[in-house]
């Protein structure tokens, strides 16, 4: 029984078409993406102005692990700077060339941060000791780089306190690059964080790991080559680190609503946000230097209320209820800052952007309930609404990231839950069933073929990819219908302005294609060590195969004898059960046991 944590071996893509060459663009995507250059002022230079703000130094070359992998590549995105291309969004073009200001900047006194080292950003503060470093990004190389660039720059510092905003691991995963466990323990370097942050952190994608962690690579198009016809960013960042991960333990946490807290002589001000982006979140001023850290509830993006790497569906109203306060949090700031993207300078910009932010959810949340209340469903409600102009118009509000549509349908889902009221859809036949009659209904394949076919030609790839589904769920091995579904998907990729919508559309025409097994390269050995084992055992229990259970009187006491912990597990019921003992006197004596390091133990089932 062994749970997929962070790794997973995927089957993609070598490109071959015999519909649509990859990368060759249909008429109609041209005209969609033209028409965006109409609508928008995507030449307003308001925000690259700001990207580009307190610029430093780039870096170039790449970030390599021990063993030679490629981490991360500097340069990998350089193809942005040509004019936006027929086969990407123009407004996505836009904002992967904002995201593409890379290196090391000055936002106000005694504050930098480094960007585009990894999804998110790392925030230094000058403190009367050293340097309180805000967020660690992803992995250990990526920090470790960061960290180093800054000194080669700025001076030698040490690190005099860390803070995690929030549970997600771009922003805390790399820990292990800026101070070790060891550096911490001799200098008592204080770590803050939110209330609940180890065991948000430490349990984030477990349960759910294999899907979630393959969804990821779709979301995030991880396999796909960065370039005009593949990745061009996630709306958020350039890409995902990959590369060894880690955490370090909190010293204080964040317990109060506002908790005032002073790190290396300057005076913080923090408010905690659970429940809005992240399950453990918080934000910060700094009053002394008139700046406000939004950490991830705001960002230059329309944001997720529900994450199509799979999460629960967060609360629309809480986060915007967050929101409001943090226009009050802000109100005497001149610089707001965030983990992800470029700062906003001067405080009637910063009080219109959260505010916009802000208005965004709202609207959405409100007219979703509106029509949902009116009988809709979610993905009715998803086609029915639009922005108001003057929420249209501000481009920072866009969906890269998150979008109207599946936001809309996340806030169906918040209140009523899978299912729609339609009686037919209760007890529905399942995908493979719905296929097969789908095909018998239209004649047969070839004829299904035919309708595809003139759905891609009057460019109603929506329709055009609902047909082929079911061509190709029904038979796999039609390769006819598996080309053109990959084409089809190409043409709704290049014209989404989500980088996210993008990415999945892309990495489904690569899989639809090829099948060339990739392997991701992320360690996440440090970070398991600190997950609780009630989490690991909780993930086995998922993994028993019931329906090869030859003995369901099975039982095995586990000792981890590095932590002292003890465990009974057994089979009942077809279910697996554990139970914690204080005492290994307490485990059953008629079971064998296995005794053995947590280290040792994390290596038999990851």
């Amino acid at each position: 029984m062994k749970v997929k944590f962070l790794t997973v071996s995927l089957m993609f893509i070598l490109p071959f078409s015999v519909f649509a060459a990859n990368g060759q663009v249909e008429k109609a995507v041209i005209e969609s993406n033209n028409a965006y250059k109409t609508k928008y002022n995507l030449d307003d230079m308001t925000e690259f102005n700001y990207a580009q703000k307190g610029f430093i130094a780039k870096p170039t070359g790449q970030i390599k692990s021990e063993k030679g992998n490629v981490i991360w590549d500097f340069d990998a995105f350089n193809f942005l700077n040509d004019p936006a291309p027929n086969t990407v969004n123009p407004a996505l073009w836009r904002q992967a060339k904002l995201n593409n200001n890379v290196g090391l900047f000055k936002v106000t006194d005694r504050v930098w941060q480094i960007r585009g080292f990894d999804l998110a950003n790392m925030t230094i503060i000058q403190g009367d000791t050293g340097w309180i470093i805000v967020d660690t990004l992803t992995s250990k190389e990526t920090a470790e780089a960061a960290l180093k660039f800054a000194r080669q720059h700025l001076g030698e510092q040490k690190i005099s306190a860390i803070i995690f905003t929030h549970s997600h691991i771009d922003h805390f995963g790399g820990a292990l690059g800026v101070l070790s466990t060891e550096e911490i323990n001799a200098r008592k370097t204080p770590i803050i964080a939110p209330q609940g942050f180890m065991e948000e952190a430490t349990s984030e994608n477990l349960m759910a790991g294999s899907a979630m962690i393959r969804r990821a690579t779709y979301m995030y198009g991880t396999f796909l080559p960065k370039n005009a016809e593949g990745l061009v960013d996630t709306g958020l960042g350039k890409a995902v680190a990959v590369g060894k991960m880690g955490i370090l333990e909190p010293t204080q946490l964040i317990t109060q609503a506002e908790q005032k807290m002073t790190i290396d002589g300057l005076d913080f001000v923090f408010y905690n946000v659970p429940g809005s982006e992240a399950p453990a979140e918080l934000t910060f001023s700094i009053p002394s230097l008139k700046l406000y850290n939004g950490a991830e509830i705001l960002s230059h993006t329309m944001h997720n209320l529900y994450t199509l790497r799979g999460a629960k569906v967060r609360d629309a109203l809480k986060w915007v209820g967050y929101l409001d306060q943090a226009m009050q949090h802000a109100k005497a700031s001149d610089v707001l800052i965030a983990q992800h993207h470029w700062p906003v300078w001067g405080n009637d910009n910063i009080q219109d952007f959260i505010k916009t932010q802000r208005d965004v959810y709202k609207f959405t949340h409100d007219q979703t309930v509106r029509y949902m209340n009116s009988g809709f469903n979610g993905a009715e409600i998803a086609e029915k609404i639009q922005l108001p102009a003057a929420l249209d118009q501000k481009l920072y509000a866009h969906g890269y990231y998150g979008t109207l549509k599946h936001n809309v349908k996340a806030i169906y889902q918040y209140y009523m839950g899978w299912f729609d009221a339609h009686p037919s859809n209760l007890d529905p036949l399942p995908p493979k069933a719905v296929a097969k009659k789908y095909i018998e209904l239209a004649g047969g394949e070839n004829n299904a073929l035919k309708n595809a076919r003139d759905a891609y030609a009057q460019a109603d790839y929506r329709w055009a990819a609902e047909i082929l589904k079911h061509i190709v769920l029904n038979n796999p091995q039609n390769q006819q219908a598996k080309d053109l579904l990959a084409n089809t998907y190409r043409q709704l990729g290049y014209a989404a302005e989500a980088s996210t919508w993008r990415n999945f559309f892309l990495v489904g025409a690569q899989e639809l294609q090829n099948n060339v097994p990739l392997q991701n390269t992320s360690d996440p050995s440090d970070l398991l060590i600190h997950t609780p084992t009630e989490r690991f055992l909780e993930a086995m229990a998922t993994n028993l195969d019931v329906e090869n259970l030859k003995n369901e009187n099975q039982c095995i006491n586990l000792v981890l004898s590095d932590t002292q912990e003890n465990f009974s597990l057994w089979v009942e019921n077809s279910i697996m059960q554990f139970k914690r003992h204080d005492d290994s006197k307490d485990l059953a004596s008629d079971c064998p046991t296995l005794t053995v390091t947590k280290p040792l133990y994390l290596k038999m089932i990851t």
